[in-house]
């Protein structure tokens, strides 16, 4: 699984293998009885999902597993720490995530150690994981939570339902408040201050970037950029270095992974308020140097954000955001804006 969401988005999960297609019968039919047994006397928990399915529960989940790191970060965030048993490959953050089993990555689920670990919800992302894969543990009756946030407001939204899920309303409010108040104290900065046209690179060869249909383009909008290929139909598209040409961004920026000692703590990322040593840019940047006539590369405003705060569709996009829209007013005194 990509560390991003991303560029998950732009690799099609494989098919599962041999190997995975397993029988469950036994374990299935342990897990029912489990599910049924521990949930007989409690009051019901619905909420709606991001796919539009209602999810009912019969008490607070209890045994939760996360399919894709940015359900990993939600769901501590919403206050599962205590709940969480197992999570897939580079959920990472916070640190006592990298503790949790591996239930595998979004080229192919281990199904036969998730139903081993008795969950009685699962957190799923539908375009990170294998579809075949999800249908196979949905029609085994596990409870399941489809996370897709698209826009900012969804993020706290999913943190209001994971936290009803997990009988941890009162922590969940309040990281879904705190995390709305961060969003909204940037946008009354930086919203209406001089438009930047902004391309969002996720892959350098062939260029590819993010359409107006996923969330980094309302960060960008949110720092009072514009996305110069919003429009575009593809939620991850790839474009042609002549489209990027035409299109003249005035700021380039692409993610980057900060694996310094630092990265990946507790810490809040600083903000636009907080700076800090400028980290050096990413090679897949240097090919754009050749076109000078592209006022980024003429303007000198080439820039990353951290591509873990920035892409993976949880809090941390705050900080991601803060860090941008930082960059997006240094490129505006490039401009002599």
């Amino acid at each position: 699984m990509p560390r991003s969401g991303a560029l998950a988005l732009a690799l099609a999960p494989a098919r599962p293998g041999p190997a995975y297609r397993i029988s469950l019968k036994g374990a299935a039919c342990a897990l029912s009885v489990t599910l049924v047994a521990s949930h007989a006397h409690a009051a019901a928990i619905t909420v709606t999902d991001d796919s539009g399915a209602v999810v009912t529960l019969q008490a607070p989940a209890h045994r939760v597993i996360s399919l894709a790191p940015h359900t990993t970060e939600l769901i501590y965030a919403a206050g599962g720490a205590d709940a969480i048993v197992g999570a897939v490959s580079f959920s990472d953050y916070p640190s006592a995530a990298r503790a949790l089993p591996r239930v595998g990555d979004n080229q192919a689920l281990d199904l036969e150690k998730i139903v081993a670990l008795k969950p009685d919800l699962l957190v799923v992302w539908r375009h990170g994981n294998v579809a075949q894969q999800i249908d196979a543990l949905r029609a085994l009756g596990i409870p399941m939570f489809e996370s897709e946030p698209k826009r900012l407001p969804e993020i706290a939204q999913n943190l209001h339902k994971l936290g009803a899920l997990m009988g941890t309303e009162a922590v969940a409010d309040h990281a879904a408040a705190d995390f709305t108040a961060r969003i909204d104290a940037l946008r009354a900065r930086y919203a209406q201050r001089s438009p930047v046209r902004v391309f969002y690179q996720i892959w350098d060869n062939p260029p590819m970037t993010l359409s107006g249909q996923h969330m980094v383009s309302d960060v960008i909008a949110l720092c009072g950029g514009q996305n110069v290929f919003a429009s575009l139909a593809p939620i991850a598209p790839t474009v042609s270095t002549e489209a990027v040409i035409a299109a003249n961004p005035e700021a380039i920026v692409t993610g980057r992974y900060d694996d310094s000692p630092h990265a990946g703590t507790d810490d809040r990322a600083r903000d636009a308020s907080s700076p800090q040593a400028t980290p050096a840019l990413p090679k897949s940047l240097d090919r754009w140097k050749a076109w000078p006539q592209i006022a980024a590369v003429a303007h000198d405003n080439l820039f990353s954000v951290n591509a873990d705060w920035m892409d993976r569709a949880g809090p941390r996009i705050a900080d991601g955001a803060g860090e941008l829209c930082a960059e997006l007013d240094v490129a505006r005194r490039h401009l002599g804006r």
